[in-house]
C-alpha cells in the first residue's frame, strides 16, 4: 500500500503514541478508541483508501523487529493500540506516556458496534471459518439488535475467488471491514488489496475475534486479564497451537519493551542515524538501514486464530 496522502491523516495525526518496544503506540482508552473509529469511518477521510487500524500484542512486537517486510507494513498503519496488557505496564514504566488501559479488539468491537448501531453505519466481517463467521454474525446481530452488516464471509479464500471477495466487500462499500485473518495474514491482505477497497472507510484488523464472539473461544477471567497473564489461559485452551508461539515470542517482547520504549528508543534512533551517515548505500541495504523491496509471497487464506 502506497504511503497516504498527509490530508488523508487529518483524523488520527493529533493523537498522542507513545514509543513502544520499538513501534508507536496510540494513548488512547476503550472508549475513546471507539469513538475515533466511529467518526473516522463515518467520515470516510479518504476518497481513495482506506483508513488502517490494526494492533500490537507480543507476537506482534516480536514479529516487527524480526521482520523488515512486517515492519514496513506496520509502517502504513494510522494507528496502533496496545492489545496486550503488558504494554500497558511497560509504558508506565518505560514510555514516554502512560497507556490508560488495554485496548483488546474482542472488547472493542462491542465499543464500536453499540456506535455503529446509534449512527446507523455498516460492517463487514470478513475472516476465520464459514461455521465460525456465521455464528459471529448470529452472536453480533443477537447482542447488538439493528447492528447493519452488510456482508460476511470466511477466511479461507485464495485466487480469484480472493480478488472476487475483495470486489464484492468495495461494492458493498462497508464503513468497517473487520479483517480477522491472524497475524501477518491481515497485514498483508491491508497491503495488497487496500488499495482496491476504494469505498470501504476503514480497516481493523482483528485476530481471534471472531473466535471468541462465536463463543468457540473463552476468554480468560478478569484477575488473569488486569495481571497480564491471558497469554497463560490460552496456551491452556489451545496448548498445541500456541505454547511454542508464546514460549519465542513473549520473552523477546519484554525484552523488547525495555530496550526500545522511551527515551531508550530515542537513543537508539540517534545512534542509527549517526552510523547510517558513515555506512556506503550497500552496507545500509545489508542491515536494513535502507530497506529492500517488500515480498509479499504469504497466503492471505487463514483461520484467524
Amino acid at each position: 500500500m502506497a504511503p497516504p496522502a498527509p490530508q488523508s491523516r487529518d483524523l488520527v495525526r493529533d493523537v498522542t503514541t507513545t514509543k513502544l518496544g520499538g513501534m508507536p503506540i496510540a494513548v488512547l482508552g476503550m472508549q475513546e478508541m471507539a469513538d475515533l473509529m466511529i467518526s473516522a469511518a463515518e467520515s470516510h477521510p479518504r476518497p481513495n483508501l482506506p483508513l488502517f487500524l490494526t494492533s500490537a500484542n507480543g507476537e506482534v512486537l516480536s514479529r516487527h523487529a524480526r521482520d523488515r517486510d512486517f515492519a514496513r507494513m506496520l509502517a502504513q498503519a494510522d494507528l496502533i493500540n496496545a492489545d496486550g496488557q503488558p504494554m500497558v505496564v511497560a509504558s508506565r514504566i518505560f514510555g514516554e506516556h502512560a497507556l490508560p488501559e488495554r485496548v483488546a479488539t474482542t472488547d472493542l468491537f462491542h465499543s464500536v458496534a453499540r456506535g455503529a448501531v446509534a449512527r446507523n453505519m455498516s460492517f463487514y466481517m470478513f475472516g476465520a471459518s464459514e461455521e465460525e463467521n456465521r455464528r459471529a454474525v448470529e452472536n453480533a446481530q443477537r447482542l447488538h439488535p439493528g447492528i447493519r452488516i452488510v456482508g460476511h464471509s470466511h477466511g479461507y479464500l485464495k485466487g480469484e475467488a480472493l480478488r472476487e471477495k475483495v470486489r464484492e466487500i468495495d461494492a458493498l462499500a462497508p464503513d468497517i471491514l473487520w479483517l480477522a485473518l491472524g497475524v501477518p495474514r491481515e497485514q498483508v491482505f491491508v497491503y495488497e488489496f487496500g488499495p482496491l477497497l476504494t469505498n470501504v472507510g476503514l480497516i481493523k484488523t482483528s485476530g481471534g475475534l471472531f473466535n471468541f464472539l462465536s463463543g468457540s473461544r473463552s476468554r480468560a477471567p478478569g484477575w488473569m486479564q488486569l495481571c497480564g497473564l491471558e497469554w497463560l489461559w490460552r496456551i491452556k485452551e489451545e496448548p498445541t497451537r500456541l505454547f511454542w508461539r508464546y514460549l519465542t515470542t513473549n520473552p523477546h517482547a519484554m525484552l523488547l519493551l525495555v530496550s526500545r520504549s522511551g527515551t531508550v528508543a530515542q537513543i537508539r534512533a540517534s545512534l542509527r542515524r549517526r552510523l547510517a551517515r558513515r555506512m556506503p548505500a550497500w552496507a545500509q541495504r545489508a542491515t536494513g538501514i535502507v530497506p529492500n523491496p517488500i515480498a509479499t509471497n504469504l497466503p492471505t487464506d487463514a483461520s484467524g486464530v
